[in-house]
């Protein structure tokens, strides 16, 4: 760009310089003579200043082009790290809120000894069968103890190594294997009704729970716990709230649709909850 002013200055310069020389050489003869002259010099001046300053004109455009584009691209980064910023700190509220859950969780499992991880790995194809944990055996974690996040229970372990474990959680479709005996709180006064957490509809995200007996007062808001009758996972661990009863198809058995307390799509967070005994590898 200063090139291009460079030369046009010279131009410009160099018909200046003509023009006085040509004139200091005329100035003594007769007027027709200086007609002439001034006439010619008037016509070359506008022949080389016209095209002079619509290169001005271009060069100034395009100085103002690369400017604004200068201008644009500022803004443009300006914008985008603001939009980082912004994604950012939604992250940090949401993981905020979600280590408050788990602090909540801790003070209502004041009777149990339980250790908080953090999950490390979770598969996309995987996303509702299992995931993985940062806590091992050297942090005294054994096969099938609860695992718990936000409120409420989502799973056990079922692999576990030195540092690291495998949870399957309640929304798994290996139905058999994710099972787990529970009990509606159906009054005040302690009566509850009895049955196994089998199945999950993720159309609805809620729980089935099957094998409850017809004639159980079971209703919408009911509390949902752990029955401790299956010998591996310990009682009143908190699943989730009734919102539907239904007679299956046999018209044998109640089944109960149970909202999860505990989170079941973000899972950042876990508290495991350990047996009385559990040994740390060392």
């Amino acid at each position: 760009m200063l090139n291009n002013k460079k030369l046009i200055g010279i131009l410009l310069g160099g018909i200046l310089i003509s023009s006085l020389i040509a004139y200091s050489l005329f100035n003594g003869t007769n007027n027709v003579v200086k007609t002439a002259v001034n006439e010619t010099i008037s016509w070359t001046g506008r022949v080389f200043s016209e095209p002079v300053s619509m290169v001005v004109q271009f060069v100034n455009s395009v100085d103002d082009l690369v400017n604004t584009f200068e201008e644009n691209e500022a803004l443009k980064s300006k914008i985008d790290k603001s939009y980082e910023m912004q994604v950012r700190i939604a992250d940090l509220e949401t993981e905020n809120e979600k280590l408050r859950q788990e602090l909540d969780l801790s003070e209502t499992l004041s009777k149990f000894t339980s250790i908080h991880g953090t999950v490390i790995s979770r598969n996309p194809d995987q996303w509702t069968e299992t995931l993985i944990i940062n806590l091992g055996s050297k942090q005294g974690i054994e096969e099938n103890m609860a695992v718990m996040a936000g409120n409420g229970l989502i799973g056990r372990v079922i692999e576990v190594y030195p540092t690291s474990s495998k949870v399957l959680l309640l929304t798994s479709n290996q139905s058999k294997e994710g099972m787990v005996s529970a009990r509606v709180q159906t009054d005040k006064d302690g009566s509850s009704a009895i049955g196994v957490i089998s199945d999950y509809d993720p159309k609805k995200k809620e729980f089935l729970m099957t094998q409850v007996l017809p004639d159980a007062k079971v209703k919408a808001g009911d509390m949902v716990i752990t029955s401790g009758l299956g010998g591996v996972i310990p009682a009143s661990l908190f699943i989730g709230e009734v919102t539907n009863t239904e007679m299956d198809a046999q018209g044998l058995f109640q089944t109960v649709s149970v909202k999860p307390a505990g989170e079941m799509t973000d899972i950042r967070f876990v508290t495991v909850i350990l047996r009385e005994g559990a040994q740390k590898d060392e």
